[in-house]
């Protein structure tokens, strides 16, 4: 039974890769997947495994489940009879040559050096020494002088830093080939490719263990990962920004429907890979609006949550006082008419592990953390309506902690699981114990990124975007009201339109984000539509051959991109 008297303290990692599968060629063309996957998913899951009293909320995105799902699949079919890689660096692990053309090989090179340069390669003496030669050969001139063993045992050593330190502990052959150094041969690859398979199959079941086991709650995402606000009415991005400058098209054709969709099918593919129906519902970005919360408290969810950022501006449509006092935060509220608990995170706390820790002693960071808490609770007492909600993505920040964050997750578990003053429990929990949600009047659209939804629109290119996207979904929609496609092919044509309207590609459009990252997605997008064009039967437009971003974006800046939590 839960200690009314001590202080609820939830912790919602927020698990999402969007699609990188190319439409049209069937491969990826970024491996962030699998390999959040042997390292950011495997870990974070093994945390909760090595602490029986530790609590957390895990949610999954459907299209990160279906990722992990055809991932496994794949390298399963690859090393069972051989069928093709899904990824062309993950397939510097299977028996095939290097390739020769060298912009292939020198593209290869390129993505072996894609790794987080203090913690993941200047860690490991080895892979230091090959990524020295390998940024020496990585110009057109130079790549006939990189052999093929020289990227293949790159392609061993960037897989083995993006091992998770769980793994790397307990593993005998990620030691072994660690030992080894270099001159990996194509059994020694095998091997790992194997393991890689293995960590990438046992993510999901592993969760749906720790939920059945009463440690984490599981909660999830609408289907393609949508801004719904946006899908529902562009014009509410005003809401918090007036000036907003906003798409040529007046809204987005039959956004409702869609909003909708996207949520009844998150349910349908959550329920059938962890045997029941989810309780919550993080909404992509944490972005919300009344519109929003009233579709998914229609779905039948119970608890939704967003960013304080966002309750602030909420509170400030009809209370600005409210909006600027403490004691307004870090408890859950009840969105008019909806029936809904509302949890809002708190962003300072979010942050400092998003952004902050990073650089800390692990224990040094898991015990400041604690001591912020601590003064909450304090402040907090007697009301027990409150509740503490960290939330963040859960595979961003650990690539820049020393060991993957293993040091503070340890820590952090250790020191909440029997706190006197704090309880670690779940979203669901929190309500199970009575705790009173305030009213909240009104809702101002926004998101977990400075409260607005200018990620994901007001930019030029964004909006050119949302114009492309609603010409594509015009013609979606006379293509089914025409009749010319069958029950099969209506289907196929509206899961290609759901990885349209996802939220990543606008979130990557604009001359701030590097310019590497923009041009890889802004082609990911074009891709994704000219596919739905060729599932209606329909010639795509000629202006999908063109760049959204031409000539913008900002220099890359190496490594990893980090993508903002906050």
């Amino acid at each position: 039974m839960a200690d009314r008297a001590r202080l609820p303290v939830i912790v919602l990692w927020h698990m999402h890769q969007p699609q990188y599968r190319d439409a049209i060629s069937g491969q990826y063309t970024l491996p962030w997947t699998y390999l959040h996957a042997i390292k950011d998913y495997t870990d974070m899951a093994a945390h909760l495994e090595m602490n029986p009293a530790a609590r957390a909320v895990v949610n999954f995105t459907p299209l990160l489940i279906e990722q992990l799902e055809e991932i496994a699949a794949r390298v399963t079919e690859h090393l069972g009879g051989g069928a093709p890689l899904p990824d062309p660096v993950l397939a510097l692990l299977g028996p095939a040559p290097v390739p020769a053309e060298p912009q292939q090989r020198l593209a290869l090179l390129r993505a072996c050096l894609r790794a987080q340069r203090k913690q993941m390669i200047e860690r490991f003496g080895p892979y230091l020494e090959l990524v020295t030669i390998a940024e020496g050969l990585a110009t057109p001139e130079r790549i006939a002088y990189a052999s093929d063993q020289l990227i293949h045992d790159l392609g061993v050593w960037y897989h083995l830093a993006w091992l998770g330190e769980t793994v790397r502990r307990a593993d005998p052959l990620a030691a072994e080939l660690t030992e080894r150094g270099r001159g990996f041969s194509a059994a020694h690859r095998r091997r790992l490719l194997a393991l890689i398979g293995a960590l990438v199959g046992q993510v999901l079941p592993r969760y749906r263990r720790l939920a059945a086991a009463g440690q984490c709650e599981l909660s999830v995402t609408p289907y393609g990962h949508p801004i719904i606000p946006l899908l529902l009415d562009f014009s509410c991005a005003r809401d918090t920004v007036p000036a907003m400058p906003l798409p040529a098209q007046p809204g987005y054709p039959g956004g409702a429907a869609r909003a909708e969709w996207h949520i009844a099918e998150a349910v349908r593919v959550f329920s059938r890979v962890f045997g029941a129906r989810p309780a919550g519902c993080w909404p992509a970005e944490g972005a919300i609006s009344a519109a929003t919360l009233q579709l998914i408290a229609a779905a039948g969810f119970r608890w939704a949550a967003s960013s304080a950022t966002v309750l602030r501006g909420s509170l400030a449509l009809t209370d600005r006082e409210a909006a600027q006092n403490p004691a307004s935060f870090n408890r859950p509220y009840r969105a008019r008419g909806t029936g809904l608990d509302c949890f809002f995170r708190d962003d300072t706390l979010s942050d400092l592990i998003g952004f902050t820790y990073a650089t800390w002693h692990g224990d040094d960071a898991a015990r400041n953390l604690i001591g912020e808490l601590e003064q909450l609770a304090k402040s907090y007492e007697p009301d027990r309506n409150r509740a503490i909600l960290i939330a963040l993505d859960g595979e961003n920040a650990w690539e820049h902690y020393p060991f993957n964050g293993y040091y503070f997750l340890r820590a952090l578990y250790a020191l909440l699981a029997n706190h006197p003053a704090l309880e670690l429990t779940t979203l669901s929990e929190c309500l199970a114990r009575g705790i009173q949600p305030a009213p909240l009047p009104q809702v101002a659209a926004g998101s977990w990124v400075h409260g607005t939804l200018a990620t994901w629109i007001g930019d030029p290119a964004k909006n050119r975007a949302w114009d492309l996207l609603c010409a594509a979904k015009e013609a979606f929609d006379k293509a089914l009201q025409g009749g010319a496609l069958d029950p099969a092919q209506r289907s196929t044509a509206g899961r290609q339109l759901a990885l349209c309207e996802s939220s990543d590609w606008f979130w990557w459009f604009g001359d701030y984000n590097p310019a590497e990252a923009v041009s890889q997605f802004d082609r990911l997008y074009r891709r994704q539509l000219v596919t739905l064009y060729r599932r209606l039967s329909l010639p795509p437009p000629g202006e999908l051959a063109q760049p959204l971003s031409a000539g913008h974006g900002a220099p890359e800046h190496g490594g990893v991109m980090r993508r903002a939590q906050g």
